[in-house]
């Protein structure tokens, strides 16, 4: 299977053009750091990052795009990261780190994930209209940095990155089970934060 765009964008980064270098930093940086992030931790994360680039420049003439672009960076930075761990694979935990606010209980929730009854004022505003305002970024920033490493970066490579539960798995050799619980996890403290929001306009 070839995935057009990233073909197009290889021809350029095979021809040299710094401007298409930047553009894959821009879109994978953030993807990168957090497969990193959840196998490294925060102290050794960007210079796996760093490591991980220089090793996508060295094998760029040899990718034969049997997967996409993006899937091929994030396996350079798990193997990356994992190299770095000397074999020894990290532990997964699942404790919690308490967040300010608690946590919203599973039973607010359908199967799916969505409110059975949204936070009371949400009738007032949308969710995209509160995401714009700036405390709200803040608050939910704020919550984000707290998350334990795995939860976070989980949450990160699901929810910005688009990438599928299995993918996940792969890149960071946590069993599919473990990678529900701290998906869902990390959606219940976020949750919690818009919902303290609403109800009291501060974090």
């Amino acid at each position: 299977m070839e995935y057009p765009v990233d073909q197009a964008l290889l021809v350029r980064l095979r021809a040299g053009e710094q401007k298409a270098y930047r553009e894959l930093v821009v879109t994978y940086q953030g993807a990168m750091r957090a497969v990193a992030f959840a196998i490294v931790g925060s102290r050794n994360a960007d210079e796996v990052v760093q490591d991980a680039w220089l090793a996508v420049v060295r094998s760029l003439d040899g990718f034969q795009a049997r997967s996409s672009l993006k899937t091929w960076l994030l396996t350079i930075t798990a193997n990356t990261a994992k190299t770095r761990l000397k074999g020894n694979r990290r532990e997964v935990l699942l404790d919690d780190i308490p967040s300010p606010h608690g946590s919203v209980g599973d039973e607010r929730f359908r199967e799916n994930g969505h409110w059975l009854l949204a936070p009371h004022a949400w009738h007032h505003d949308s969710p995209e209209a509160l995401l714009s305002e700036e405390e709200l970024r803040e608050c939910l920033e704020h919550t984000l940095a707290s998350l334990p490493e795995l939860q976070a970066s989980v949450l990160h490579l699901r929810e910005r990155e688009g990438l599928e539960l299995q993918a996940i798995c792969n890149l960071l050799q946590v069993s599919l089970s473990n990678v529900r619980v701290l998906l869902h996890r990390a959606r219940l403290k976020v949750f919690a934060t818009l919902e303290h929001f609403e109800e009291t306009g501060q974090c």
